[in-house]
């Protein structure tokens, strides 16, 4: 089975994200959290258009990525999982819940640095949230992601398919969380247990500093539950919360042009940027008052 995936490992990839990126839109489409208040093409087009300048960006810029550093790595006993010779079933399950982790302490430390915050905030600022915000990213924030990963991958030694898998799930649960699709409550009050669901990562978008600097999981919620950066609901309601930042909230800044030079720019002296100081992930959120330009 593992040699089969890895054997197919495009079509896995392609299939998986065209399968859950339609079957969301669609559901989107049926039974909507929010109404859409911007054209469909606008956003879809933009943020699609960056999934493009950020595949471009990791093949240009990095010689190997995870799956093939995994393999590497396999081949030549490096990391802490071949040096142990753990077995292959127990080995994909522990490799997938501390790459999880570490794509949860990854997104805290993105709120939490300023020179990272400048970089991170471009997926903040939607001022909607759908599934095409599942794939709003600034290249150099998918660089960076993509480098902790590498050297996430050589220290641990995980399976190849176990990489594979957690990045094939990663993708799809990203989608789906960011989707502004309509739960009944008893579904989502049980499902947010076991994978984040659009209710509880929709808390993260809120244009409320404490809200924006909580429930960082994008798989799996119980990270969120044991560190203490834990979000119910939003103060104002899903349907009454405004999605996004206090700034770049003019329908211009939502073409590919502005989102890619966005982290360079200052905002506006009369807005305000959320902010976290570097604090446990419990304190998150607690100071959200100044605007990270400001400190340099």
């Amino acid at each position: 089975m593992s040699d089969m995936l890895l054997g197919q490992e495009p079509l896995v990839r392609l299939s998986a994200f065209l399968g859950v990126l339609l079957s969301v839109a669609l559901w989107e489409a049926v039974r909507p959290r929010r109404p859409r208040r911007q054209p469909r093409w606008l956003r879809w087009g933009n943020n699609l258009a960056l999934v493009a300048v950020d595949t471009l960006a990791l093949r240009l810029l990095l010689p190997v990525l995870a799956v093939g550093l995994a393999l590497e790595a396999e081949a030549r006993g490096w990391g802490l999982l071949n040096v142990l010779v753990v077995p292959e079933a127990l080995a994909v399950v522990l490799s997938i819940l501390l790459l999880d982790l570490v794509v949860y302490l990854q997104h805290v430390m993105f709120h939490a640095v300023p020179a990272l915050w400048r970089v991170h905030r471009m997926h903040h600022a939607d001022t909607e949230i759908d599934v095409s915000t599942g794939l709003r990213f600034h290249p150099v924030e998918i660089v960076l992601s993509m480098v902790l990963k590498l050297a996430v991958v050589a220290a641990l030694g995980p399976p190849a398919v176990a990489v594979l898998l957690f990045e094939v799930l990663l993708n799809a649960t990203a989608l789906f969380n960011h989707a502004n699709l309509r739960l009944p409550a008893r579904v989502d009050r049980v499902l947010r247990w076991v994978v984040v669901t659009p209710d509880m990562h929709r808390v993260h978008h809120s244009i409320r500093p404490e809200e924006t600097h909580s429930n960082f999981g994008f798989n799996l919620p119980w990270w969120d539950r044991l560190l203490g950066t834990y979000r119910a609901q939003p103060a104002e309601g899903h349907d009454g919360m405004t999605i996004g930042l206090p700034i770049f909230r003019h329908v211009r800044e939502q073409w590919l042009d502005r989102l890619l030079i966005q982290p360079w720019r200052s905002a506006p002296r009369a807005d305000v940027t959320p902010r976290v100081t570097a604090a446990a992930p419990g304190a998150l959120g607690r100071r959200a008052d100044a605007d990270p330009d400001r400190d340099r």
